[in-house]
C-alpha cells in the first residue's frame, strides 16, 4: 500500500516520502480502517521537525497522519461494537499514529462512527481539532455563563473549539484574519477581533478561560487577558509536571517537565491563574459524543483546501506556511 513516511527528524527540510509498504497486520482489539481522506495538522510539521520527542518520541521510519475518516474493512477478533463497512472517523493514538497510508490499524477504543450527513472529506477535519476543544474545556472545568477567548479562532482549531464551547454555554471572544469574520462569526463567536488591527488587551474584558493555540509571547500576553481565578489551556506552551502526570511520562520526565514548566506556573501565579498544557489523546468515547452533538447541532467543518493523496507535501507545506482559512484536508479517493 501507499503511505507517507520520514526517515528522520529535519528542523528545515518537511518533505515527506511516498513509500510501498505492506498492509498493517490486526492485532485482536483494532479495526483496519481504508482510509478515504486525513486531516492535515501542525502537528503533522511538528513531528518531522523533533517538536514532541519528549512527549512521544518516533522511531523510523515512521507514517505520518493523526487522524482520518474511512470504512471499516477488517475487525478484530476481540471487537464487538462495530462491523465492516461502517464509516468511521478516529484521531490515532499518539503511539500508532499512520493516517498518511492508504489502510490504517487502529484500537477500536480510538475510533467513533462519523457524524450522519458528513462527507469523508469534513469528517477528517473533525477528531484532532474537536477532541483538542472538548479536553481543553474538560481541564479547564468550563461551565454555562462563563467567557472563554480563543486565539486564532480563523483557523482549523476554531471551527470546532468555537461551537463546541457554544455548546456548553460560554461566551466565545476570537480573533484571526479579517476576511474570515463573517464565517467564524457563523460559527457562533459572540465577539471577532481582527487580529492585525484589533488587540485583544485592549477590545475585550477578561475572561474566565483561554485557550492558546500560538504559545510564546502571545501566552504571556493572554494571561492578562485573565480574571483572577482563570485557566490557560496552552497546545503551544511548554509542557510542565502536571501534564507529564496526567499523561503518564516516566518519573524522569515528569521531575524534568516540572523544572522546565515553572516560569510558566510561576506566570500564571502572577495573576492569580491557572496554566495547563494539553497534548490531545485519542479517544473514541468523547469522539461518539461530539459526534452526537454535531448530528444534534447541524454544526458543519470549515475546510479550507482538500489536496489529492499524492500532493501530501504540498498540504503540509500550506499548513507550515499558515493563513489556511479551517481545515487542510488529504483526499485519499481517485
Amino acid at each position: 500500500m501507499k503511505a507517507f513516511q520520514i526517515f528522520k527528524h529535519n528542523k528545515t527540510n518537511l518533505h515527506v516520502q511516498q513509500v510501498e509498504i505492506p498492509r498493517p497486520k490486526l492485532q485482536p482489539h483494532e479495526l483496519l480502517i481504508e482510509v478515504k481522506a486525513s486531516g492535515v495538522n501542525p502537528l503533522d510539521n511538528m513531528i518531522t521537525r523533533g517538536d514532541v520527542r519528549m512527549i512521544t518520541p518516533y522511531s523510523f521510519p515512521q507514517t505520518l497522519g493523526n487522524e482520518c475518516s474511512g470504512v471499516v474493512v477488517e475487525v478484530g477478533s476481540a471487537v464487538q461494537d462495530f462491523i465492516v463497512e461502517d464509516k468511521v472517523f478516529s484521531r490515532l493514538p499518539t503511539d500508532q499514529i499512520g493516517a498518511f497510508a492508504d489502510y490504517v490499524a487502529v484500537p477500536a477504543e480510538a475510533v467513533a462512527k462519523m457524524p450522519e450527513g458528513l462527507t469523508f472529506t469534513e469528517a477528517a477535519s473533525i477528531p484532532l481539532t474537536a477532541l483538542t476543544a472538548s479536553q481543553a474545556l474538560e481541564l479547564m472545568g468550563a461551565k454555562a455563563g462563563e467567557t472563554i477567548f480563543i486565539s486564532g479562532g480563523s483557523g482549523g482549531l476554531g471551527a470546532m473549539a468555537i461551537p463546541l464551547a457554544k455548546s456548553r454555554g460560554l461566551t466565545v471572544y476570537t480573533n484571526g484574519n479579517s476576511a474570515a469574520r463573517d464565517r467564524v462569526v457563523a460559527l457562533g463567536a459572540d465577539r471577532y477581533l481582527d487580529y492585525k488591527t484589533e488587540d485583544y488587551l485592549e477590545h475585550l474584558p477578561q475572561v474566565d478561560y483561554v485557550l492558546d493555540s500560538l504559545g510564546g509571547a502571545e501566552l504571556s500576553r493572554q494571561m492578562k487577558l485573565l480574571k483572577p481565578g482563570g485557566h490557560i489551556v496552552s497546545l503551544r506552551g511548554i509542557p510542565d509536571g502536571k501534564f507529564a502526570r496526567r499523561f503518564g511520562l516516566p518519573l524522569w520526565k515528569q521531575w524534568l517537565l516540572s523544572l522546565v514548566g515553572r516560569k510558566l506556573n510561576k506566570e500564571a501565579r502572577k495573576y492569580q491563574a491557572h496554566y495547563d498544557f494539553l497534548f490531545v489523546r485519542s479517544n473514541g468515547r468523547q469522539l461518539s459524543e461530539i459526534a452526537r452533538l454535531i448530528e444534534e447541532r447541524g454544526i458543519r467543518p470549515s475546510v479550507d483546501r482538500v489536496f489529492p493523496f499524492a500532493e501530501t507535501n504540498e498540504a503540509l507545506d500550506l499548513v507550515a506556511r499558515g493563513g489556511a482559512s479551517g481545515k487542510v484536508v488529504i483526499s485519499h479517493e481517485d
